[in-house]
């Protein structure tokens, strides 16, 4: 516990040391502003086309198709609803619920944060959208203390496996009113799709957040690598991470939706660490084999001798 309070106040110290410095001299406002200006045809005209015309409208038509896509599934197949009355199998530890609720903490401040800054003109611009981006990086730093669990933790049981492929031919099951067994560990090939895209799509955009808050760090042998100025290597960070930050904002978007509405009652998993034996069955079968085989637990359900899953 020590050494995680250590580790919020040293990121606390750096978000302060970056509000301290900002708007200070550095190589993008000092005179550096002169050179800066020759290399505006380098990434100058991409990203203020980029920023200008196209990713707050791109932003904006996936949060419309995605908010539509729910909206049509819900009505047209509906929730899968599982029996809550029988066994309930044990799936998370508390310290793997504890790092998760870290993590689903920081994205539910990141991704509206995120968009509001995106739209910062729409809402007027002044204090409202200073506030958002301060919790931004708040949420950041909650972000990161989740990120190093979540990947030791969790990473044997993300890796691909072959029946991810016959997942990804059904799409899980979720465009079909019938229950059937789903081959699945215990985390599906859409939870691994988000997972990779939330650890390591976020690390990513720690980076490239970073170099975009920290503007009076010395970035000279990363420019020199990349034969950057230092106006190029932030108009690339910026551009990268707007664009995956809509990758990821849908995404996890998809997470909640499953969680709270496609799946009823699965957000309770990860409060109470359990999740009911006839959902585990139907959806994670190969997990419900591997867990029966351990003899982990005594099976309630079995499945039809050669029928593959």
């Amino acid at each position: 516990m020590k050494k995680l309070f250590l580790m919020v106040l040293s990121f606390v110290n750096l978000f302060a040391y970056g509000q301290e410095r900002m708007g200070q001299d550095t190589q993008i406002w000092d005179f550096h502003r002169i050179t800066n200006i020759e290399n505006y045809q380098n990434f100058g005209k991409l990203w203020t086309s980029l920023q200008g015309e196209y990713i707050a409208t791109i932003a904006l038509v996936s949060l419309i198709a995605v908010l539509a896509a729910f909206a049509l599934h819900y009505m047209v197949i509906g929730p899968k609803q599982f029996s809550h009355a029988g066994k309930k199998i044990y799936a998370f530890t508390l310290f793997e619920r504890s790092f998760h609720f870290i993590a689903a903490l920081s994205w539910v401040i990141l991704v509206p944060t995120g968009f509001i800054m995106m739209f910062g003109s729409y809402f007027g611009g002044g204090i409202f959208v200073r506030v958002c981006k301060n919790l931004h990086v708040f949420a950041t730093i909650l972000f990161i203390l989740s990120i190093i669990p979540m990947f030791l933790w969790w990473i044997k049981r993300m890796l691909p496996a072959s029946y991810d492929l016959r997942w990804i031919m059904i799409v899980g099951g979720y465009l079909s009113k019938i229950k059937r067994p789903i081959p699945a560990g215990k985390f599906n090939f859409g939870q691994k799709s988000w997972y990779y895209i939330a650890v390591f799509g976020g690390l990513i955009m720690i980076i490239t957040g970073g170099f975009m808050y920290f503007l009076d760090f010395n970035s000279t042998a990363i420019q020199n690598l990349f034969s950057l100025t230092q106006i190029e290597l932030l108009r690339i960070c910026a551009i990268i991470h707007n664009f995956l930050g809509i990758i990821c904002a849908v995404f996890f978007g998809i997470h909640i939706y499953m969680a709270v509405f496609a799946i009823k009652g699965s957000i309770h998993s990860m409060v109470s660490g359990y999740k009911e034996e006839e959902e585990v069955y139907i959806l994670h079968s190969y997990w419900y084999k591997e867990l029966s085989e351990k003899n982990k637990i005594k099976p309630n359900f079995s499945y039809e001798a050669g029928v593959k899953i």
